[in-house]
């Protein structure tokens, strides 16, 4: 074994404890990024590969009624590779023992013949082979505990009717099985059904027809030109536009899921392989400059400085694949669990999550690269020094007051402080990176508590301040204002507030948005519109509100024009002005007074939905006599969607924010205990020689972790800027049309973050007490003048 193969190995142990700590630094970012990485790849392979075995469209549409004798015109589009019709609709569903409202989706199921898009995947059992068999979602199965077998009721088109569960199945259409409009799943109150395609047109009148089609394109095609053409197709038959794949809401939601993760891996990836630059920078350059001696030795005995830098560099790579490979497999174990909690989310047949070895690679060669990033300037240094200077020791830095000292504080000032104020001021570089190393371990924990505190900010704002309704029902088709009358006479209804929502498209420019716009009464009670001071507002006369984050998307400013297609009806197109924007959350809207949107499409006073207040002492006869009216769609709770919200979002959220916080906290020990260690190098034949001149081992120890504690406090204050910071940057990258996270800043997020490094401070000076109590002082005080 060589001589440098020698050190190499006794400055590995010598440096065994902050070794350990970049390591750990190091593992928790490598760590997050193949957790986030892995599920990418798997979400993103499982998705193209259930994609392709069971036919998901490319594009959709709705239409109210279209006969089936227009399926040659749609195949002769060019780009169009395979058609599917089908007659689509929402229902309500009651399970006896279940008193909570259901809503639903029933599906038709292909036809002999036709090409079978978005087909479903049987879990268990078998297809109906009776009129009143279903296939029920597997999510809302679960959700109900029901088997192969149950039954239940459904509500189709008014007419009740006992329906028969033959099997479980799964279809790439609804991998987020979600009610449309809402955000968050509600499995128990949710369901989507297939059933044979005869009983669904008798109870709708499509005999021969069809109201909802998929398309495949074929390989070359343009998919905004098939739209525009299918679009003049279906407009005489109550089209409401066709869309493609990236407006469908299982879709949309799965790729904003992976947007998240790779925001996610590249943000924690950067911050924790950063520190762990920054530490080896530290350590390796505290390393030369102690071993100043022994390098211009090993240079006079004929070593050159690129022998001297790579036996620095082999140390610096063994650091790195020690923090590097138990990197990977905390990595690839917290990826394998966050895959089963995605798993019941995105409601996949398999999930085959598995470990790239390109994925591996990389993430060891980003170790290594962070690793000699960090020591670079240390390794020139060795490189570079000078035989002759080396072997001078380096003259004692020169005394001078501190600055709380020379401000007329030295009274007030006990000697042992004086000498930490000292020592601080007179290495103003190492104070602050160990500082500013410190303050990103505390801004790294209060971006990770951000996130549990934004949601349920995001939730009391929805279902606290704009949403306060009890429940919400939605009608079969508008309906004239009477029976809004008829729902406020049910007894235990308080309070009634009629809707109206229409499907448009609102144009601006080049730029267009496909939604909803809401018509509500003008001051609304029970759905509330706020502005960024959670403000209800007054819906406009003669104008529209936007959603701030739908305003900005079409550029659009208050007093502009807006182009507003009808998607439905008639199918007017109107000019109307922007006459403010709201704060949302969750979602994008658009909002008129309901007078004036019935005004503009000339139908009378109608509306299809209201919200009710109710007694909750009465709760239950209000929902039987919401039952038992047959122009009623389908019914929301408020409180079991937020309970649904609860029990579905919940482990996802808790089980990142754990992971996260463990690993801030690894930082904030990591840097505190190198902070320690080199503090005690540096200041070794300082804390001797006061030993020797009768300092007590207890004073010495309040010398060093006095600077470790001044060190910690003064980095609570750019920690939180810091994490204020880092927060802003995760929200930056979480803005979307689904749901914007909210930029927060909460005492309890600071507090915690202050006791994370106030708590590593006092483990790192547990740690290093130990050391200095064995402090050799014959040894340590030992020079070579």
């Amino acid at each position: 074994m060589t001589a440098l193969r020698k050190k190499l190995w006794r400055d590995l142990g010598q440096l065994r404890g902050q070794i350990i700590a970049i390591a750990l630094v190091m593992a928790g970012g490598i760590g997050m990024v193949v957790m986030a990485n892995s599920n990418h790849d798997t979400l993103a392979d499982t998705r193209a590969r259930y994609y392709a075995e069971y036919r998901f469209a490319d594009v959709f549409a709705n239409v109210k009624r279209a006969p089936r004798t227009l399926l040659p015109a749609i195949n002769a589009i060019e780009g169009v590779a395979s058609v599917d019709v089908r007659i689509k609709a929402e229902v309500r569903l009651e399970r006896d023992g279940f008193d909570d409202p259901i809503s639903g989706q029933v599906v038709s199921l292909p036809r002999t013949g036709q090409s079978g898009l978005n087909a479903v995947f049987l879990r268990s059992g078998r297809l109906p082979e009776r009129d009143d068999e279903v296939l029920l979602v597997e999510a809302f199965a679960q959700a109900q505990q029901l088997e192969p077998g149950d039954r239940l009721t459904a509500v189709i088109n008014g007419r009740r009717q006992r329906i028969e569960v033959s099997g479980i199945a799964l279809s790439p259409e609804y991998i987020y099985p979600i009610r449309p409009g809402d955000v968050f799943p509600d499995f128990a109150h949710y369901g989507v059904l297939w059933m044979r395609p005869e009983p669904l047109a008798r109870a709708y009148g499509m005999d021969g027809a069809f109201n909802d089609l998929s398309l495949r394109l074929g390989r070359g095609a343009v998919e905004a030109d098939v739209i525009d053409a299918l679009d003049d197709l279906l407009a005489p038959y109550g089209g409401t536009g066709a869309y493609g794949r990236n407006l469908q809401t299982s879709h949309r939601f799965l790729s904003e899921e992976l947007v998240q993760l790779n925001i996610l891996s590249r943000l924690f990836g950067a911050i924790f392989l950063g520190v762990a630059a920054f530490l080896l920078n530290v350590v390796i350059g505290r390393l030369v400059h102690s071993q100043r001696e022994q390098i211009a030795l090993l240079k006079a005995f004929g070593y050159s400085g690129l022998q001297i830098a790579r036996h620095y560099v082999e140390l610096v790579l063994v650091i790195a694949v020690t923090g590097a490979l138990p990197g990977i497999a905390l990595g690839a174990w917290m990826g394998h669990g966050l895959a089963g909690i995605y798993q019941d989310f995105y409601r996949f047949p398999y999930l085959d999550w598995s470990l790239a070895p390109s994925l591996l690679l990389w993430s060891l060669l980003f170790a290594l690269l962070a690793a000699l990033t960090g020591a670079a300037a240390s390794l020139r240094r060795s490189y570079r020094l000078p035989p002759a200077e080396a072997m001078r020791p380096e003259a004692p830095p020169r005394y001078r007051r501190s600055l709380a000292e020379s401000s007329g504080l030295r009274r007030l000032l006990d000697p042992p402080s004086r000498m930490v104020l000292r020592s601080l001021e007179r290495r103003p570089l190492r104070t602050l990176l160990s500082v500013l190393g410190i303050g990103l371990s505390a801004g790294i924990m209060v971006m990770t508590l951000f996130q549990s505190i934004a949601v349920e900010y995001m939730v009391d704002v929805q279902f606290g301040f704009a949403q306060r309704d009890d429940l919400s029902v939605s009608l079969i088709e508008p309906t004239d204002a009477r029976f809004a009358e008829e729902l406020a006479a049910i007894p235990g209804v308080q309070a009634v507030e009629a809707f109206r929502a229409v499907p448009v498209r609102l144009r601006h420019g080049h730029r267009s948005w496909r939604g909803s716009l809401l018509g509500l009464a003008p001051e609304p009670d029970l759905k509330r519109v706020l502005d960024k001071d959670l403000i209800a507002q007054t819906l406009p006369g003669d104008g529209v509100l936007l959603t701030d984050y739908l305003a900005d998307e079409l550029q659009l400013r208050v007093g502009d024009k807006l182009t507003v297609e009808v998607l439905q009806g008639r199918r007017q197109q109107l000019e109307l002005p922007v006459s403010g924007t709201v704060n949302e959350y969750l979602g994008v809207n658009a909002y008129a007074r309901r007078d004036s949107l019935n005004r503009w499409l000339g139908d009378g006073d109608v509306s299809n939905g209201a919200w009710l207040r109710i007694d909750s002492a009465q709760r239950q006869s209000v929902l039987d006599a919401l039952r038992a009216r047959p122009r009623v769609a389908g019914v929301s709770d408020r409180e079991a969607t937020i309970q649904g919200f609860r029990q579905t979002m919940a482990e996802g959220v808790l089980t990142f924010t754990l992971i996260a916080t463990l690993l801030a906290a690894s930082i904030a020990a990591g840097v505190v205990y190198n902070a320690a260690r080199i503090t005690l190098s540096e200041r070794g034949r300082e804390l001797a020689s006061l030993r020797v001149l009768g300092y007590t081992r207890r004073e010495t120890r309040a010398l060093l972790q006095g600077e470790l504690f001044s060190l910690a406090i003064m980095a609570l204050l750019p920690g939180i800027g810091l994490g204020y910071g880092l927060t802003a940057m995760l929200v930056a990258g979480f803005q979307s049309e689904l749901y914007r996270v909210p930029l927060l800043g909460t005492p309890s997020s600071y507090g915690w973050a202050g006791l994370t490094v106030l708590a590593a401070t006092l483990l790192s000076a547990w740690l290093v007490r130990r050391r200095l109590d064995r402090l050799d002082l014959i040894a340590v005080l030992k020079t070579r003048e």
